[in-house]
């Protein structure tokens, strides 16, 4: 036992010097028009990612407008004043180069890989898309389409394919986060190309986006050719709107009942945590690889092996701009009533908030914590979409380089402070998922 222990020491001593000799290097930067550009070197392999990050979600939408952030995932590959309609991803393609974009709560992110020797061809198609995307009647149309069949395949027909739709909608009362981002298909068919236009005319604008090129590149080249793409691009002279709205304190825990197409039942819980970059949000981070980090983890051993009460669980910190929630999922063994297996669930949170967590269980979770962010930026695409997150949502680029720390900061008591602080019944709202036979009887 004493030799298990020392490894696991010294695995973690030989992560945490690897981290530390390894920063990782970036130039930033902003143009007169606003655009924040962040550019980092790596010339492991002859690629290069060039993304843009929008500071919009779907917390940036009206309430009857919901999905317009997603919808705009899709739009912006319709093509531009300088790409014909439906050729974007085709160039990029050509081109030897990867590309897809992905929606947040809080974020729009989309993102090129290219051969380093396309790096002018990334930025090119980036800035014509920024500066004039084409967003008239045929392209909507096209992609109301396109967004309603994803909610339909993605949402609506799958097994347990609202839960977070109905666990969001069940936490909040008033904040935006209500809604989540695929949105509702109902108001993007009533939404007119005129609210679209100005959606991209307010959100779509060099002042609110960051870009970031990172990979087999020149700085100095690359700087001229930022500038010489995007330099002209005008900045958004309206307003950009933000969330002002704060979620009042829950005092009372809220629940529902969904009956959907499943055969095994599911307890969803939903605790209210602070905003990302928090203080306690580390602490918080680190119970959820405590509570479902891996096979050996606490659900996992006391749920799923020991008592065979669930068939999966997990614990998934929905860390956010403004104050999320940490998720705990379990789906039911056969037989196994809901209750009991919120029960055995609740029995596990009562464990971290009353128990010290040994000093061995402590070193294996910093050893995962460790690992687990080196392991999320040791790929192209996984640093710079760091950079930018770090810029746009959290406002410190260099977090990249001080965030671990941040993380191995937390103490024993921290886990146990913070558990007990926000892991309570009326700070949380909680969803059973039921199969369709039960409504019946």
């Amino acid at each position: 036992m004493k030799r298990k222990i020392l490894s696991i020491l010294l695995l973690g001593a030989s992560l945490t010097a690897a981290a530390q000799s390894n920063k990782i290097q970036f130039t930033e930067y902003d143009l007169p028009n606003g655009l924040h550009v962040i550019l980092h070197q790596d010339k492991t392999t002859p690629t290069v990612a060039v993304t843009m990050m929008y500071h919009v979600g779907s917390k940036n939408e009206n309430a009857d407008r919901t999905g317009f952030a997603h919808f705009f995932e899709h739009l912006m590959f319709e093509g531009s004043e300088n790409v014909e309609r439906g050729k974007y991803i085709n160039m990029i393609q050509s081109a030897g180069g990867a590309v897809n974009a992905n929606t947040s709560f809080d974020r729009t992110y989309y993102y090129q890989i290219l051969p380093s020797n396309q790096l002018a061809l990334g930025l090119w198609m980036e800035a014509d898309r920024l500066r004039a995307a084409k967003i008239d009647q045929q392209g909507i149309e096209t992609q109301r389409q396109v967004v309603k069949e994803e909610k339909k395949q993605t949402i609506d027909n799958r097994p347990y394919g609202t839960l977070l739709e109905n666990t969001f909608a069940t936490a909040y009362s008033v904040h935006p986060y209500r809604w989540v981002p695929i949105g509702s298909a109902q108001y993007i068919d009533r939404a007119s190309a005129r609210e679209f236009e100005q959606f991209y005319k307010t959100f779509y604008v060099p002042n609110n986006a960051t870009l970031t090129i990172a990979g087999d590149l020149d700085i100095n080249q690359t700087k001229a050719w930022v500038e010489q793409y995007f330099a002209k691009i005008p900045k958004g002279t309206g307003t950009i709107p933000r969330p002002t709205v704060v979620e009042p304190t829950q005092i009372e825990e809220g629940r529902k009942v969904v009956f959907d197409n499943i055969q095994l039942p599911a307890v969803i819980q939903a605790y209210h945590i602070p905003a990302q970059g928090s203080e306690d949000s580390y602490a918080i981070n680190m119970l959820t690889t405590l509570l479902s980090g891996g096979p050996s983890s606490r659900l996992n051993k006391a749920l799923v092996d020991k008592q065979q009460k669930a068939v999966t669980v997990a614990s998934i910190p929905v860390s956010l701009e403004d104050p999320g929630l940490f998720i705990n999922l379990g789906i039911a063994n056969q037989g196994v009533d809901v209750h009991d297996l919120e029960r055995a669930m609740d029995a596990e949170i009562e464990r971290v908030k009353n128990e010290t967590v040994s000093d061995q269980e402590f070193q294996k979770l910093r050893n995962q914590i460790e690992t687990d962010y080196i392991n999320s930026i040791s790929t192209l695409e996984g640093r710079t979409e760091k950079l930018a997150s770090y810029h746009a949502l959290y406002g410190n680029t260099n977090l990249i380089n001080t965030e671990l720390d941040k993380m191995l900061a937390v103490t024993k008591d921290d886990l146990t402070r913070v558990a007990k602080k926000y892991f309570t019944k009326e700070n949380r709202a909680v969803v059973h998922y039921l199969p369709k036979a039960a409504q019946a009887r």
